[in-house]
């Protein structure tokens, strides 16, 4: 066993290295990253594997990434694939930096998070949700890329709730620029797993280049105003311009304020958005679930517009919503690189090993969920939840780098499907949902289109 050595009391079942054909791994990365798991990642607790010379160890034991990512948090990083992927975009932003520096970062942001915070927001998530319903309404299309709408209504909320407006930042090609750049990201692991030099070209790479120039210059526009006009708007960019380090009291330069906001905008809108998208989808497909949400939804409200007080009431189309999240996590895979020796379970993990958690073999295990692939929103009743280890399900994340906007995406995402669904229906037009990809986050294969119906 060379990925991992036993401990003194040796393990309690063997787990053979697996060795992956280095070839058919990489053009699996490339194609879509899900593919490259081993299959035995959706039976088995861990899984050891060998490629290009690289030792891995994927973990789908909640105990065992319990362990992991919190009980030795402090022996891991996010490693260097994560920065060659997404680093020309984020930088050292919350989701991409390390240390100490990813948490004065984090520490400086907690208070736009807060509970009361947020349900002052809750308003701005509804008004952009009826924006988008009423276009439908007014437009009468009779069918929609719903991938698309869902991006323009969350990015709309983080404009409107994070950047006071953003000083007329242009919104389709934002969504446009995070896709170039998303787009070509499995060349980017593909040849990080090689090792070849960052500079080297790949299909995608100019595109997604200039996609970045476009969004960070854009965001440091903004910044540029705001600091040359300074108001007392409670936002998050005024949050991350009056930031300090505590221990050395130095302020964000523009750069780093522009790495969180990149990091907000992408993975603050696009996540939500892409959940959405799968769970109209399913909805579509699953007309009886589809019934209980509407009588949900009808008898909070009882017929009147949604408000921000109706949202914590709708119970079952939250749990809608994560069962969605659990067949198609918008983060499917979390990775890590050991610092130094740590023992897991009852193997000693050498420094240097890549701890993959593939999130989406988590939420589909077998040994985990009782008929995983079908669509039971009960699974997230509140006894459910209770009686499920904390790490069987993790849509935004584990352990101390959680997704610090779960909170804010609940009630968005709640906030949507209630001022949508009060007055729209969507109907499914191809008879077999798309096929999940991994582009960074987990997107449908081809354009998520559904008819739009009156109710």
């Amino acid at each position: 066993m060379d990925t991992a050595r036993k401990t003194s009391n040796g393990p309690k079942k063997s787990f053979p290295l697996t060795h992956q054909s280095t070839l058919k791994a990489l053009a699996a990365v490339v194609r879509n990253p899900l593919d490259a798991l081993p299959p035995e990642i959706f039976t088995e607790p861990l899984v050891f594997t060998k490629m290009a010379g690289e030792m891995k160890v994927y973990l789908a034991d909640p105990a065992l990434i319990h362990e992991a990512l919190v009980k030795n948090a402090d022996c891991l990083w996010k490693g260097d694939q994560v920065q060659r992927t997404l680093g020309p975009a984020l930088g050292q932003g919350l989701l991409t930096g390390d240390g100490a520096h990813w948490k004065w970062q984090r520490q400086s942001v907690a208070g736009a998070f807060r509970h009361e915070k947020l349900f002052e927001l809750q308003p701005a998530m509804i008004a952009a949700a009826e924006r988008t319903r009423d276009r439908w309404l007014r437009e009468s299309r009779s069918t929609l890329d719903i991938g698309h709408e869902m991006m323009r209504t969350t990015f709309d909320i983080i404009v409107e709730t994070m950047m006071s407006g953003g000083n007329g930042i242009d919104v389709d090609r934002v969504e446009a620029g995070i896709s170039d750049f998303l787009g070509p990201t499995g060349w980017s692991f593909a040849l990080g797993l090689l090792h070849a030099p960052e500079w080297m070209p790949y299909p995608g790479r100019r595109k997604a280049d200039e996609a970045v120039t476009f969004l960070r210059t854009s965001l440091l526009g903004v910044i540029e105003k705001r600091r040359s006009t300074p108001d007392e708007r409670h936002d998050l960019v005024n949050m991350l311009l009056s930031a300090s380090d505590p221990e050395t009291e130095r302020k964000m330069t523009d750069d780093e304020v522009v790495d969180n906001l990149m990091t907000f905008i992408t993975a603050g809108h696009e996540t939500t958005a892409l959940g959405l998208s799968w769970t109209f989808d399913l909805l579509a497909r699953h007309p009886d679930i589809e019934s209980k949400v509407l009588t949900e939804i009808d008898t909070v409200t009882g017929g009147r517009s949604v408000t921000a007080e109706d949202v914590s009431k709708l119970i079952y189309t939250r749990q809608v919503f994560s069962e969605s999240m659990r067949l198609y996590p918008p983060a499917p895979i979390i990775t890590r690189t050991a610092l130094h020796d740590f023992k897991l379970g009852e193997y000693l993990v050498p420094a240097g090993t890549v701890i993959i958690v593939p999130i989406y073999a988590v939420h589909h295990h077998a040994s985990i969920w009782s008929d995983p692939e079908a669509f039971v929103p009960d699974r997230f009743n509140a006894e459910a939840a209770k009686a499920r280890h904390r790490y069987a399900y993790m849509p935004f994340g584990a352990g101390p780098r959680v997704c610090i906007g779960n909170a804010f995406a609940m009630m968005e995402a709640v906030a949507i499907l209630a001022v949508i669904l009060q007055k729209v229906r969507l109907a499914t037009i191809e008879p077999q949902a798309p096929k999940p990809i991994m582009k960074v986050t987990l997107r449908p294969n081809k354009a998520l289109r559904l008819k739009q119906v009156l109710r």
